[in-house]
């Protein structure tokens, strides 16, 4: 038996009022289509009271931002990005071009190639998330992409020095103080001093999202993302305190983010409501957290690990952190997930933070379609094929005629029967009328 404990809002539900975002958004497209730099500016200047010289970095700027970093603090943002370089690198090397002779005479393949130019937003109007920036400005020079042009807002009216710094140690050919939906549409459609990109990637608030969502088809994209999502499944070998601090940790993340506990045991369940509480009192975060948790939060007890599966496949959360005696059954037999985080000694906020896997998730039960931003999404599979001899030609032809045939492709088939007659030994095909052929 499946029961809930404590159940949250419908997770398709959000507070925000969709249509006046969608609204908002087509409006700041439209504009910034219309006027260019001068539309950017004044919305910077509206939403960031943001108003420089020039949005765009200079060397002396980089130098100064990374000059104000303590030693300490440039070699924790090395060692968080030599973390996801290395496993983006090893991504990257499982992924083999192909060639293939499939049939006699007839080689096929593919080739995998960088997208050549990508916007990467960087979250930091409200935490500076400069871990963003190993995520996808790093990941996408991994996959060979030319040009990286990555952007952040303003904090507290300027740049971030550690966000600017994480840009530029990873790898980024231009870095942009600007931010929300101006910064996006400007990277995806271009103005006369930001030339476009090709593809979007990075998380943002809801306005970012939108914005995306709209773009999507002017230019690729890495995910629609939604609120943070994690989801704990526990068993009595851990306890409340341990699931409390999991489930609040990403509870901060907003006053939408679910954080749900699937467990087997009314008792840890109970414990760990407890737990929740008690930390609310003195997480300096507790505000968001809260209402996170009130809205949101969800405690689920099953009798069996069984319904327990049943139940992480059918949230499809973004994080899923397993806690019980055997988490690799959850490895083994789970299907939707954006990312596993096995055993107590792992968390949630490793993967966000250092580890070297990707922190850019599926949210909204997207996880049942798609993974995470990886190396592979900055890289096209495209395809090839060659045709060896007049003999592979003509078969070929043949059986492309009679296909088209059935479906009445004349035009095609034609492309077919031309290399029959010229590559084959019949002089003509007696199954399908030709065009005549040229003298």
């Amino acid at each position: 038996m499946i029961r809930y404990l404590k159940r949250g809002k419908d997770v398709q539900v959000r507070s925000e009022d969709d249509a006046k975002v969608r609204q908002t958004v087509e409006g700041i497209v439209r504009d910034i289509e219309a006027r260019g730099d001068e539309a950017v500016r004044e919305y910077s200047r509206k939403f960031d009271n943001w108003d420089p010289a020039d949005f765009r970095m200079s060397q002396a700027d980089i130098e100064a931002a990374r000059k104000s970093l303590s030693a300490r603090e440039i070699e924790d943002i090395a060692f968080a990005q030599k973390q996801v370089r290395n496993f983006a690198q090893i991504q990257r090397d499982s992924m083999k071009d192909v060639e293939v002779e499939t049939y006699p005479g007839v080689v096929l393949g593919h080739k995998h190639i960088p997208v050549n130019a990508v916007g990467c937003y960087i979250p930091g109007g409200k935490y500076p998330l400069l871990a963003s920036a190993h995520m996808s400005v790093l990941t996408a020079k991994v996959a060979g992409v030319k040009r990286v042009l990555s952007t952040a807002p303003p904090y507290q009216g300027k740049p971030h020095p550690a966000i600017v710094t994480a840009m530029a140690m990873a790898g980024a050919d231009e870095i942009l103080v600007l931010g929300g939906v101006q910064a996006v549409v400007a990277m995806a459609i271009g103005t006369p001093s930001i030339a476009p990109v090709d593809m979007l990637v990075g998380p943002g608030n809801m306005f970012v999202a939108e914005a995306k969502r709209q773009l999507y088809g002017r230019v690729g994209i890495d995910l629609f993302a939604g609120p943070t999502e994690t989801l704990v499944i526990a068993d009595e070998s851990v306890d409340g305190e341990m699931c409390a601090v999991d489930l609040l940790g990403q509870a901060e993340h907003g006053p939408t983010s679910p954080a749900i506990l699937l467990t087997n045991s009314e008792k840890l369940a109970r414990e760990t409501m407890a737990e929740v509480e008690r930390q609310l009192k003195i997480l300096p975060t507790a505000a968001i957290a809260a209402q996170s948790w009130a809205d949101y939060g969800e405690v689920i007890v099953c009798d069996t690990e069984a319904e327990m599966l049943q139940m992480a496949d059918e949230i499809a959360s973004e994080h899923v952190q397993v806690m019980t005696r055997d988490p690799d059954f959850f490895l083994a037999n789970m299907t939707n997930y954006g990312a596993l985080f096995l055993g107590p000694r792992t968390n949630v906020s490793f993967g966000d933070k250092v580890i070297g896997t990707n922190h850019t998730l599926p949210t909204n039960k997207n996880a049942r379609y798609t993974g995470g931003l990886w190396v592979g999404k900055f890289l096209k599979t495209c395809t090839y094929q060659r045709v060896l001899t007049d003999e592979a030609s003509a078969t070929m032809g043949e059986y492309c005629s009679r296909l088209c045939h059935m479906e009445n492709f004349a035009g095609h088939g034609e492309q077919a029967n031309l290399r029959v007659r010229r590559y084959g030994t019949r002089a003509e095909v007696p199954w399908y009328q030709p065009v005549p052929a040229k003298d």
